[in-house]
Parts: structure tokens; C-alpha cells; sequence
């Protein structure tokens, strides 16, 4: 499909600021109307290159504000959503469940009210591509394959349940009503813009000021981790390429346990404050400005409840179909991620305070 207007929820958050900046990079002169709810994982400054691109519009909404959205989609002749806007932190959904339900299950159920009240009454063409994430499906045992679009839902936390239920709600109105729906199911990212509360950046970012590394458990739970961009890229093939009513699995094949991957960030920083004066200037509270290593500020605590053991993508089906393939290494991701909050330290620190 090709779209007309795009309207992106959760736009100033991590994964939907870099779809935001892909998709004004790589499809210029298509209006995207970027709308969040600007919550404490919503930061405007994330769009602060987008803002000065006259194909974007900014619009602070909550998801819960169905006459809001159709507003949006009638007057503005949206004709694709890509729907990004979720409380996705597990620990946080331990903690409170309730604003994950409210958010990731009422919230799209209202999209989907609104896009059904817009595009189907009046016969537009449309799409509406749902974001999803591999936890729910549950855990896999470390040497069974990949998921696949297939997979039986085990969600074990009440963010990957909440996920559970908007992705079949957005089932249910494609096969109820005929909505033009598409889906796809995520390993876990990285890169910039991600909020300091997630692992790689919470990693970085206490090496440079010194603070412990928590690792849940032994630190054996495994995950394959996507950059940002490569996701970014495999959504904008579902958006023209995918066929309507399916889901398409989305991943690197980069697993890693959390103790290997903290133990790496640990080396890959220790050796660029040993070959940087200026590093060692900038972050005296870090281990390695003082020559020692990072490793020193792991820190083993209980692990969660309900901690999956390990997630990996068998991401054939999109591979095959359209032609996906991820561009970033591992390594060179990381790297690049590095770079990045080093460079911004005026983006990440408030967010600590």
C-alpha cells in the first residue's frame, strides 16, 4: 500500500521517533502526522529533527481519545496508521498492570473504534499495522527454534498479556469487518532514543556515572536483539509490501544472554575510556576512568517474576515474502548505539534525575 498520510502513535517514543525519522528519510513527501500522549517515555526532544521536515505535524493525544482520532483520520485524509503507542516495561507492568491495560488494550480499541468509524463507513483505502513484540509467545526452551507467526500466545507478564489482547483485537475487526490490518512481532531493540529504564541504555549509562549493573537471576535469560533501524525498515515493507490480514515476525538472530551482552558493554566501554583522556574527563565516576573495569559494578539480584528465559524470531516468513534481511552486525549496532550516548549526554541525563 502506498500511503497517502500516515498518522504514528507513540511517535515521540523510542521505536516510533526512529520510524518517524526512517520514514520521512526514505518516503519523502508523504504528510506523517506524529501523535503521542508525551507520558514519561514520550520526549518531544526525540523529534527535534523531524520538526523542521514540512511533511511532519506533531499532535499531543492520548490513543483513549477516539473522537480526537477520528478527527485526525477524517479532516487530515490519514489513510494508514502504524500503531506504536504502549507501557511496554515488564517491571513496571508487575508493579501496576492496570495502566498497561488501559493503555495497550483500551487505548487500541479506540484506534481501532476510530479507524473502523473513518475508513470503513466511508469505503477508504487503508491500513492499519499493529506493533507488536515477541513476548507474546511466551518463553522458549534454549534449543528449540525460533518463533513463528504461528506460535501459540503464552504471554507470562501483564505487558506481554496487554499485547495479547490489542493484537487480537486488531485480529478480530480485520476478521469481523473487514479492516485492513497487518502485524508484526519484534525481538527486542536497541539504538538511539531508547529510554535509560530499558537494558543496553541503563547498562551505558550507569558505567559512565558508576552505578551498579543489575542482572536478574544468573543472568542466563537470552534475547535477540534488532537495531532500531532494521525494525524501522522491516515495518515500512509490511506497510507496502505485506499482504492484509497477516503478521510478519521481525528479527536478527542475534541472541545473547544478558550476562554475556552486560559483560560486553563492559569491555567495548573500559577500552574506549582507556584510549580517551577526554572520556576519562568527562565521567570520573566511571570505573575505567580510574583504570579499572566496568565489570566491577555487575551486581546479581533477584530474578522476576515471571522472567521469561529466552526469546528468539524465526523471521523466514518476511525474509522470504518481502525480501527482508537486517542490515546492522551486532557488533557494529552496538557500536553505533555507543557512539550515540556518548554524543548525547545532554539527552540522557535529565531523564536520570
Amino acid at each position: 500500500m502506498r500511503a497517502n498520510g500516515i498518522l504514528v502513535t507513540g511517535a515521540a517514543g523510542f521505536i516510533g521517533a526512529n520510524f518517524v525519522h526512517y520514514w520521512l528519510r526514505e518516503r519523502p513527501g508523504r504528510p506523517l502526522l506524529a501523535y503521542d500522549a508525551l507520558t514519561y517515555a514520550g520526549n518531544r526532544a526525540n523529534l527535534a529533527e523531524a520538526e523542521r521536515n514540512p511533511d511532519f505535524t506533531f499532535v499531543r493525544g492520548d490513543i483513549r481519545d477516539q473522537a480526537l482520532l477520528e478527527s485526525l483520520l477524517r479532516d487530515r485524509a490519514l489513510d494508514c496508521i502504524v500503531h506504536f503507542a504502549a507501557e511496554t516495561h515488564v517491571d513496571r507492568s508487575i508493579s501496576g498492570p492496570s495502566a498497561f491495560v488501559e493503555t495497550n488494550v483500551v487505548g487500541t480499541h479506540n484506534l481501532l473504534k476510530a479507524a473502523r468509524s473513518v475508513w470503513l463507513e466511508r469505503d477508504r483505502p487503508h491500513r492499519f499495522h499493529q506493533v507488536s513484540t515477541d513476548e507474546v509467545y511466551g518463553s522458549l526452551a534454549g534449543s528449540a527454534p525460533g518463533f513463528h507467526e504461528q506460535q501459540q500466545y503464552q504471554p507470562n507478564s501483564p505487558y506481554a498479556a496487554s499485547k495479547a489482547a490489542a493484537d487480537h483485537l486488531v485480529r478480530a475487526y480485520h476478521q469481523t469487518w473487514g479492516l485492513q490490518v497487518t502485524t508484526s512481532n519484534c525481538s527486542n531493540n536497541y539504538g538511539p532514543w531508547q529510554f535509560p529504564e530499558k537494558f543496553i541504555p541503563l547498562c551505558l549509562t550507569n558505567i559512565l556515572r558508576g552505578e551498579p549493573l543489575p542482572i536478574y537471576g544468573d543472568g542466563g535469560n537470552i534475547r535477540d536483539w534488532l537495531h532500531v533501524e532494521d525494525h524501522c525498515r522491516g515495518i515500512g515493507l509490511v506497510l507496502e509490501q505485506g499482504r492484509v490480514g497477516e503478521t510478519y515476525n521481525i528479527g536478527a538472530r542475534q541472541e545473547w544472554t544478558n550476562i554475556e551482552l552486560v559483560k560486553l558493554l563492559c569491555d567495548r566501554l573500559s577500552a574506549r575510556f582507556k584510549a580517551s583522556p577526554e572520556l576519562r574527563r568527562r565521567f570520573p565516576e566511571a570505573p575505567p576512568a580510574a583504570g579499572r573495569s566496568a565489570r566491577e559494578l555487575i551486581t546479581h539480584v533477584s530474578d522476576r517474576a515471571g522472567h521469561d528465559r529466552r526469546y528468539a524470531i524465526d523471521a523466514g516468513k518476511i525474509s522470504r515474502e518481502l525480501g527482508y534481511s537486517p542490515r546492522r552486525s551486532f557488533s557494529d549496532g552496538i557500536e553505533a548505539t555507543m557512539d550515540w550516548y556518548l554524543a548525547n549526554e545532554d539527552w540522557w541525563r535529565p531523564l536520570l534525575a
